[in-house]
């Protein structure tokens, strides 16, 4: 692989306004213990993006062919709802308007990811996670550092005083701001998954 890099660095060296690739996604297949392996899941992975097919993979989720629109995604989890008992559904296209730096586009695609939850929440799931993996404010066209909104239903979650989905309205929610490594426990938590909490 080296040696490619060098061969395009040599060959693309004079060229414009393109003049180097970027190479990303290759390594070893790391040595991990699955999802089915670490929290006894049965997982799937609904994602169009070919990235996220292979990371899913990684940690032991099925790949479910989908479409490359919202509602592809849902008619593959209903499709397999009974043969899966976690479900990552990834959707792009807010991610994509924020690096683009395209602020009407991202709000759209914001409604569109909101209006896709009452068709999740049809399907009674114990645990419903909406969040995602970085900010990409449209201000900046980039990745950011800010925390990333999360939304967890479940019957035993506790009311708080969040009002919206939002980075602004969730600073009052009662999780706080959390490791994202602490999502999936607390989500088999509220699932009723885990051991008996204390004495």
């Amino acid at each position: 692989m080296n040696r490619f890099v060098e061969e395009a660095r040599r060959v693309l060296a004079d060229k414009s306004p393109a003049n180097m690739l970027l190479l990303r996604g290759f390594a070893r297949r790391p040595d991990w213990p699955s999802m089915a392996e670490v929290f006894k899941l049965r997982p799937a992975a609904v994602a169009h993006y070919p990235m996220y097919r292979g990371l899913a993979k990684l940690v032991g989720m099925e790949a479910l062919p989908t479409g490359p629109a919202l509602d592809d995604a849902i008619a593959t989890v209903r499709e397999n709802w009974r043969r899966f008992d976690y479900f990552f559904v990834h959707y792009k296209y807010t991610d994509t308007a924020g690096e683009d730096g395209d602020f009407d586009r991202k709000v759209a695609k914001l409604e569109e990811a909101d209006a896709a939850i009452p068709s999740l929440l049809a399907l009674k799931p114990d645990v419903l996670m909406v969040t995602g993996d970085h900010s990409t404010p449209a201000v900046l066209a980039a990745h950011s550092w800010h925390p990333v909104p999360f939304l967890m239903r479940a019957p035993w979650t506790r009311a708080d005083g969040c009002d919206a989905f939002n980075e602004v309205a969730l600073q009052k929610g009662s999780l706080g701001t959390f490791p994202a490594v602490e999502a999936l426990p607390l989500a088999m938590a509220h699932a009723g998954r885990l051991t008996k909490y204390g004495a």
